[in-house]
């Protein structure tokens, strides 16, 4: 027999229109823990459409680490 486990989601989620100016109305981010904790799921429309992408911890540390790195 297959075990099959639920749980709840920790998520955070807020429009767009408090980042950017260019957003509509109904644009939004969404940020949902992965369950095992070694990642995150982050889901966004904007005006290009839906993207979504899927981070380890280890993938977002190098991404803000080359982001800063730009932003200088």
């Amino acid at each position: 027999m297959v075990e099959i486990k639920t749980y709840k989601c920790d998520a955070a989620f807020a429009r767009m229109l408090d980042f950017d100016c260019c957003a509509k109305p109904d644009d939004f981010i969404e940020v949902v823990l992965w369950h095992n904790g070694e990642g995150f799921d982050a889901h966004l429309t904007d005006n290009s459409g839906e993207q979504s992408i899927r981070l380890s911890w280890g993938e977002f540390k190098a991404l803000k680490k080359l982001v800063k790195e730009l932003d200088k």
